[in-house]
């Protein structure tokens, strides 16, 4: 796969970079800059180059409306960039023509085409530039058209991050030891496929957040109205590894905290308790290597302690030493929360994107790029 550093020249050049903007927006405002502040080594670049820099990405909000990515252009401008928002696609190639810098294109959601894998469509955003990089590592586990499509018509490169995120995740299937990975969240049919594969590779595993409250289930345990996954998934094989270890206590709605062989039908299962932050600590102490993705607790919701906490472990053992490689929303919410950004060794931007390529080794995104 090449990689940015392998363009020889770029003066003039106009390079069509997928990046991955789809960020928290409140009042026309972005309230969480994270992938944008990664993309910007990549634009940066580009723009000392003198390369012309036209950015592409979608935008979906949580109501499942798709909003105008101008939000995202007055953020860019506040971080530096100097950025022209171009709304009207008929008008991208006369204003990038007579223009030079960076620019932003309307929100690629708006066209059918995108989500389709449109060839007509992926030809469209191509004719926009003489080089398509893709900087939307977060986004390669989508067959979107401008994530797989483009690369058909245009030589193409790995950005400065989908670089990074490829290099650091996979560590993970040769890592230093001891190697722990933490496993939380829910969705379990999301993780059942990093649990079948790390179970061979790392040393110790712990299953945290909603995801425990399966295997509690399947060693017999009371768990109330705590949320379980629909479906079976077959936990008999996991849940008597010596690698696996889970939550010795939990927290209730009520914020009282019982020990997990206590609970009763009433009790709701909301966070990890003190006693399960001590054997993490314990088990952490001396690691080499770790991974972790997904909250301990029902994070938004409040119930943060246990997954604060768990950062705060992370990045004391960080500084002793060990590689921390660390991604998901509410993961990468809690390492900000404490201002940890500088003392893990990597934040990954995907979520869903991290899964699946820790999972199968790649990604459809990647992939589409030459070799």
């Amino acid at each position: 796969m090449k990689t940015l550093k392998d363009i020889e020249f770029l003066d003039g050049v106009k390079i069509l970079v997928r990046a991955d903007f789809n960020v928290p927006i409140k009042n026309g405002k972005v309230v969480d800059d994270y992938r944008i502040r990664m993309a910007l080594p990549t634009i940066n670049h580009l723009l000392e180059k003198k390369a012309k820099v036209i950015l592409m990405s979608h935008l979906e909000a949580n109501d499942g409306e798709n909003p105008s990515l101008l939000p995202v252009a007055d953020r860019l401008k506040e971080l530096g960039v100097e950025v022209i928002f171009i709304k009207d696609y008929k008008k991208v190639s006369s204003i990038i023509e007579s223009g030079n810098g960076c620019f932003l294109l309307e929100n690629l959601r708006f066209f059918d085409g995108e989500k389709a894998n449109d060839t007509q469509f992926a030809k469209e955003l191509a004719s926009f530039g003489d080089i398509y990089v893709n900087e939307a590592f977060s986004c390669c586990h989508r067959k979107h058209a401008s994530i797989v499509g483009v690369p058909k018509f245009l030589p193409n490169y790995a950005g400065l991050q989908l670089e990074n995120e490829i290099t650091h995740l996979s560590k993970a299937f040769n890592p230093p030891r001891p190697f722990i990975f933490i496993l939380g969240g829910a969705k379990f049919e999301t993780k059942l496929p990093l649990l079948e594969k790390f179970m061979d590779i790392a040393d110790q595993i712990f299953v945290g957040g909603a995801l425990a409250t399966d295997f509690f289930k399947e060693k017999g345990y009371e768990v109330g109205k705590s949320l379980v996954s629909e479906g079976d998934f077959k936990l008999s094989r996991f849940v008597h590894s010596p690698k696996l270890f889970l939550p010795i206590d939990i927290m209730t709605e009520s914020k009282e905290v019982k020990a997990v062989d206590a609970l009763n039908p009433t009790d709701n299962s909301m966070d990890c308790g003190p006693a399960t932050a001590k054997l993490l600590r314990e088990r952490i102490n001396g690691a080499k290597f770790i991974l972790w993705n997904g909250p301990l607790g029902i994070y938004e919701g409040g119930f943060k302690r246990s997954t604060l906490e768990l950062a705060q472990i992370i990045a004391e053992a960080t500084a002793n030493g060990a590689e921390s490689i660390l991604g998901g929303g509410d993961t990468l919410a809690a390492i900000e929360e404490l201002h940890l950004q500088e003392q893990v060794t990597f934040m990954s931007t995907g979520g869903g994107a991290m899964l699946e390529f820790l999972a199968q080794g790649s990604l459809p995104g990647i992939e589409a790029l030459e070799k």
